[in-house]
């Protein structure tokens, strides 16, 4: 059963905010990493490549979880533990290029943040994750009845 994103929280998924990806090595172990979120209003959404190990972790293994921490009000933070449920090449480039736009000001990925010739050595692909079970984090007195 799917979990929603409080409204209170979803900015956390759309602003310019890092959240940090973990994911399950073949071993069973976690391994986390730094990634850009966008929402969707149903899944978090992210970019990677089917080559990098979370790309890979996240094929083998569907089940995951993210962290997003307000850098202005580190009380106040966002948790879910979720499923992949789709990874897809289909516009992955285009999505990539909309978050880089959001993150650092920049046009394209592949040309202003990273080289070029990159692309030709990634599979880049978009992942799409449901939110399963979700927590958040609040200051005492920003909490309401």
């Amino acid at each position: 059963m799917s979990a929603s994103i409080p409204a209170s929280h979803s900015d956390l998924l759309v602003g310019p905010y890092h959240a940090i990806l973990t994911t399950v090595m073949p071993d069973g172990s976690p391994q986390s990493s730094v990634v850009w979120v966008d929402f969707d209003g149903e899944y978090v959404i992210i970019s990677t490549t089917r080559e990098r190990q979370k790309g890979r972790n996240m094929q083998a293994n569907p089940q995951v979880a993210l962290l997003v921490m307000d850098p202005q009000d580190q009380a106040r933070w966002l948790a879910l533990r979720g499923q992949v449920v789709e990874i897809s090449e289909q516009d992955a480039e285009e999505k990539l290029d909309d978050l880089a736009r959001r993150y650092t000001g920049k046009a394209h990925y592949y040309g202003d943040i990273f080289p070029v010739e990159q692309q030709e050595k990634e599979s880049r692909v978009t992942v799409k994750i449901q939110p399963l079970e979700v927590e958040v984090g609040n200051r005492p007195e920003a909490i309401t009845p």
